[in-house]
């Protein structure tokens, strides 16, 4: 199913599965359905900038007890760990890395 998906669909479903598990291991109750992640990338194109318009618009009482810039860069740099985790699981399971999956982080993109 989920390898039946285009290549950019696969990739932003990794990308909001990944800030979901983000949320999740900072005891965060958000989820990020694919409605409000296709909100969210017409919002901005920067990452942290999307992220920090949901504090400011869903999450604002957060912002009267932690800084923007720590939710963010906290929210940022979880997201990428599992990103790294998930990408070495799969590496392992398959025995390769699927590079195709990774779009948009080749030189040049």
């Amino acid at each position: 199913m989920f390898n039946d998906l285009p290549i950019q669909y696969r990739h932003d479903e990794m990308e909001r599965n990944a800030y979901n598990a983000a949320f999740h291991e900072l005891g965060f109750r958000w989820y990020w359905d694919r409605d409000t992640y296709d909100a969210l990338m017409r919002q901005n194109t920067n990452p942290a900038e999307r992220i920090r318009h949901y504090l400011e618009t869903r999450q604002p009482h957060l912002l009267k007890a932690y800084d923007a810039q720590f939710l963010v860069e906290a929210i940022q740099a979880r997201k990428a760990e599992h990103r790294k985790r998930s990408a070495d699981s799969q590496a392992m399971a398959t025995g390769h890395f699927d590079w195709s999956q990774i779009l948009g982080s080749e030189l040049g993109a």
